[in-house]
């Protein structure tokens, strides 16, 4: 979160729970935070190993970062990656579940 949108946050938020793509199989570097309430934090599916800093692998996983300015830029910075999509609903609907079987 840029300063300017940090500052825009009421000062009794919590943390935001913080994952990367690549703990569910996404080959990216994407810091995502969410504000998780009633839900547990996401459990990596699927850990990469990350390449080595500065290998063709490491600027292809900072592509969106390196992204030029366009017009489908936030569109395309925006994007959710799947294999993050997929454990959620995998471990949020389990959570959901044991909830309501309680």
């Amino acid at each position: 979160m840029n300063d300017l949108a940090r500052d825009a946050m009421p000062d009794d938020l919590l943390a935001p729970h913080i994952m990367q793509p690549f703990w569910f199989g996404e080959p990216a570097y994407k810091a995502t935070g969410w504000y998780l309430r009633g839900l547990p934090p996401l459990r990596a599916t699927d850990l990469l190993r990350e390449p080595e800093r500065h290998s063709d692998g490491w600027w292809l996983w900072n592509r969106i970062h390196r992204m030029p300015p366009g017009p489908d830029r936030a569109r395309l910075r925006s994007r959710s990656f799947p294999g993050m999509m997929q454990a959620a609903a995998a471990q949020w609907g389990e959570s959901a579940m044991q909830q309501m079987a309680a």
